[in-house]
């Protein structure tokens, strides 16, 4: 590697960057300095902290590559197809139509993800109804037990576990049925996601 100072390096870096933009030009330029000022403040000679850097090719391939990735990316979010004045009046004299439709759209999946929760919750609710008529038929069951009506309380026991049984296979089914409920609106968000996405790469 050519033992060089920090003038010269700086000088070939911005002749091999002159097909830059000018402020990209100085914003390397101003890195590439501060970083053999950062070397020589640790104690290299001023060629020591010029050749620790790399040499001049690799660095300008290095930033031909950044340079082309951010470009691309910038392009990706910023470019993007202008309607033509046809396609305008169609969307302006259709936006009745359409948006309606959207409305309508939107308020029939709106209704359909409410009464899936509803029925969940209502599931959930009969569940805690049947743990909380086990629980009372098992306090009755013991009472009347305690006062001598032995056959009516071990009945009363009897249907209380039934309900607590019922209650503990309901809240599983529960459980799975509410992850599953959301692992599907994930889903479904995902998926609107992609759609948009699409839309976006297509203009």
């Amino acid at each position: 590697m050519m033992i060089m100072c920090k003038q010269e390096f700086l000088s070939q870096l911005r002749k091999g960057l002159s097909n830059l933009p000018k402020n990209d030009i100085e914003e390397h330029l101003t890195f590439y300095s501060e970083m053999i000022d950062d070397r020589m403040e640790e104690g290299l000679s001023e060629e020591e902290a010029v050749a620790a850097i790399g040499s001049i090719d690799t660095l300008l391939s290095q930033i031909t590559v950044e340079t082309s990735l951010v470009k691309s990316e910038k392009e990706k979010v910023m470019v993007k197809r202008k309607l033509k004045t046809w396609e305008i009046v169609l969307l302006v004299l259709g936006s009745p139509i359409w948006f309606s439709l959207a409305v309508a759209v939107a308020s029939v999946v709106f209704s359909l993800y409410v009464s899936l929760w509803a029925v969940i919750i209502s599931l959930w609710a009969a569940s805690a109804s049947l743990a909380a008529c086990g629980i009372g038929c098992i306090a009755a069951g013991v009472g009347y037990a305690a006062n001598g009506y032995g056959s009516s309380g071990i009945a009363m026991i009897g249907c209380g576990l039934i309900c607590a049984g019922l209650s503990i296979i309901m809240f599983y089914g529960c459980h799975w049925a509410s992850k599953g409920f959301i692992m599907l609106t994930n889903k479904f968000a995902v998926w609107i996601k992609k759609c948009f996405r699409k839309k976006e790469v297509a203009q």
